[in-house]
């Protein structure tokens, strides 16, 4: 876990792209600075000026980097491309950030993306037998290495051979010397938007990146769509025979940013509508309801507009301890959750206190949260989690615990409930989740999420053993082999 082992899902990371555009890298360095949600550990930007590809890779925060005019005049050209890391497979160095480049027969690629493979480890293995010469641990350079070894004469049709051998979660973003290109995976896991400035088109993990740049949310790339971009034109290629889409539901949950659109809706509404449906399902008195900021404001919102009850912000988030704070000492880590959140002393005393939260996963964070509250003088701390208990992990680009580490996996309510030492514990049901987002009852036959992380029901059975697949992947990470 990172510094303070923060008692939540990890962002995945983000991609964004723009053509024909003078100030390319400029408006990518914002558009990532839109994303920086999505990633925080690395941000690159490949830039391409007719004739030759510019990279530059920073560890750390986009802000921190790609703010300087010297460096944006490194990126010249009218196309490029960027990335946000978090890292999920792959440890963290400058060599895994992305975008990546590779010189291939037909000219320059780069690529930047999102997700996880699923069939990473087995599809390496493979290529190196074959001769393949790896210089990265990120699942990422396989999608360049089974480019740039298919025997197609044309570039599209070598990246669907490629996209036929790959599994998983993903949407790419990639730029070659003449197009800039844009995929989804086939059952749209990973999120892809297209918008556009002008004569300028750009590829977006989500919407909130166009807004900054003042350019049109046009339309989300489908699932199993392959978007070109040549000549200020776009073009549409589907090689997958047609399914029905399976968006991640954490996006509406936690991951998108509240602002960012979602099926023409911002995920700030979705949330608000996790808390009522929570709301709905609730029967309890109490004096007050608090959000776990900021990830639970959207929720406690709703709920506390359902139930008409008095909304408080019992709980003051630092913003300015995060992943750059200096490596505190043993005795300053064990303030823990002190460190990011502190009580609202007057607003909780003495006060019965319903606490919403977007999700429960190790339990940690709210366990420390439930005591500070407790000790700060509130009577009672019922606990409410806007989606169901998480018991499965996720394979397809999100980090997050192993099986075995999630609270909800092993344990009932009743053991949770006593497990974060709170009053009561209460999720929201997977009907109630459904019924927020969509209005309506999950289809068992066709879910109309992935929402393995509840119900174990995985779009896409892994190739690589589930559960081996990190053993692997640390085993790459460390030279050892198999062999």
């Amino acid at each position: 876990m990172k510094k303070f082992e923060i008692d939540k899902l990890r962002e995945e990371c983000g991609v964004f792209g723009i053509s024909s555009h003078k100030d390319a890298s400029a408006m990518v360095a914002l558009g990532l600075h839109a994303l920086q949600h999505r990633g925080q550990e690395g941000c690159g930007i490949v830039s391409f000026d007719g004739n030759n590809y510019h990279s530059e890779k920073r560890q750390g925060l986009v802000g921190d980097h790609f703010t300087n005019l010297e460096t944006l005049k490194k990126l010249p050209g009218s196309f490029a491309i960027g990335h946000n890391r978090y890292s999920t497979t792959g440890e963290t160095s400058l060599r895994n950030i992305q975008p990546f480049f590779a010189d291939l027969h037909l000219g320059g690629l780069s690529l930047a993306h999102n997700g996880n493979l699923t069939n990473a480890i087995s599809l390496r293995e493979t290529l190196v037998k074959e001769g393949a010469i790896f210089r990265t641990t990120s699942d990422t350079e396989t999608i360049v290495q089974l480019i740039a070894k298919s025997k197609r004469e044309k570039f599209v049709d070598k990246l669907i051979d490629a996209l036929f051998q790959i599994q998983g979660g993903y949407s790419l973003v990639m730029m070659t010397n003449k197009k800039l290109v844009g995929v989804r995976d086939p059952f749209g896991i990973r999120p892809l938007v297209i918008g556009r400035l002008k004569n300028s088109y750009i590829f977006a993990s989500e919407t909130c990146a166009l807004d900054i740049i003042g350019a049109k949310f046009v339309r989300e790339v489908d699932n199993g769509e392959i978007v070109i971009i040549e000549n200020e034109e776009l073009k549409s290629v589907r090689p997958f025979p047609k399914q029905k889409s399976r968006p991640c539901i954490f996006e509406y949950i936690y991951f998108a940013r509240p602002d960012s659109l979602i099926g023409n809706k911002c995920a700030y509404e979705y949330r608000k509508n996790l808390g009522a449906e929570l709301a709905i399902e609730s029967d309890l008195h109490a004096d007050l309801v608090v959000p776990v900021p900021d990830s639970g404001v959207p929720a406690a919102l709703g709920f506390a507009e359902k139930a008409k009850k008095n909304f408080e912000l019992g709980l003051i988030r630092n913003h300015y301890v995060g992943r750059t704070f200096i490596e505190p000492s043993q005795n300053i880590r064990s303030l823990g959750v002190k460190l990011k959140l502190s009580p609202t002393k007057t607003v909780v005393k003495n006060k019965s206190i319903i606490l919403i939260d977007d999700s429960l996963v190790r339990g940690t964070t709210c366990n420390k949260i439930v005591k500070m509250l407790l000790e700060n003088g509130a009577k009672e701390v019922h606990v409410r989690i806007a989606c169901p208990e998480i018991r499965f992990p996720d394979f397809y680009g999100v980090d997050m615990p192993t099986k075995n580490e999630l609270l909800a996996h092993s344990k009932t309510v009743e053991e949770m409930c006593k497990e974060i030492n709170a009053t009561t514990l209460k999720f929201l049901s997977l009907d109630g989740l459904y019924n927020a987002l969509i209005g309506e009852k999950r289809n068992p036959i066709y879910p109309q999420f992935s929402d393995h992380y509840f119900t174990g029901d995985y779009p896409v059975k892994p190739q690589d053993d589930l559960n081996n697949v990190r053993l692997k992947q640390l085993s790459l990470l460390s030279g050892k082999s198999n062999s």
